[in-house]
């Protein structure tokens, strides 16, 4: 099983050093051979990307070539590749199916450009930086029933979301957002009709730091395998 990791590597990251853990964890308690490889946003190769069984956008933003990691997130969603998103990726994930789904070109993230009209992503009020925060999930969400819980508490390193003023967007279409925090803001997303597309707001690799086989990873490479 050969998972790609796209991303920009940079060995001081936190989660880039916790994803590699995170992964052991959740293969070796499926009892799953699997290997990775890192593919740097400027060395997105769609050819390339048909070699691996899943896709793992990866945190560290921003991207060398966000674009690249769009084409990469689309590549996925559209040939049914098992796909993760955490931090960053999440955010990429919002902006693939604005523009490529609901033809929304303009879409972009105020951290990769900062004068865009349409700030799909934006700004948090309140950053999250290497703190915990809880999250309410839809019971009857694949995540809520991976979890099975409706409460969870999670880890973050994020300062940029999805903008509230666009959800409205999302509201009729197959990107379903399924996990929010206290104050109702997104913090999960699941894309129904795919065997696994899930992207999130915080950092769910840091579980390994902890020695704790993550959930979402167990079921990210269980639909891999």
């Amino acid at each position: 099983m050969k998972i790609a990791l796209i991303g920009d590597y940079d060995s001081s990251v936190t989660a880039h050093q916790a994803i590699p853990l995170a992964l052991e964890l959740a293969a070796n308690s499926l009892a799953l051979w699997h290997e990775y490889s890192w593919i740097r946003s400027s060395e997105v190769d769609l050819g390339q990307l048909t070699e691996f069984d899943a896709l793992w956008c990866v945190p560290f933003s921003p991207y060398e070539e966000p674009a690249a990691v769009i084409s990469a997130i689309r590549f996925a969603r559209q040939n049914s590749v098992p796909f993760l998103g955490s931090c960053a990726g999440f955010q990429h994930a919002v902006l693939e199916y604005a523009r490529n789904v609901l033809g929304l070109e303009s879409a972009d993230s105020v951290e990769d450009n900062p004068q865009t009209q349409m700030p799909v992503i934006s700004a948090l009020a309140c950053r999250l930086y290497d703190e915990s925060d809880a999250i309410n999930l839809e019971p009857d969400s694949r995540v809520g029933q991976i979890y099975q819980l409706s409460r969870i508490a999670e880890e973050y390193h994020c300062g940029f979301g999805v903008n509230p003023e666009f959800m409205q967007l999302f509201a009729d279409s197959e990107l379903k957002f399924c996990g929010h925090d206290d104050a109702g803001e997104p913090r999960i997303l699941e894309l129904s009709r795919h065997p696994f597309f899930v992207g999130t707001a915080f950092q769910p690799e840091r579980s390994a730091f902890k020695n704790k086989v993550h959930p979402l990873i167990s079921a990210f490479l269980a639909a891999a395998s």
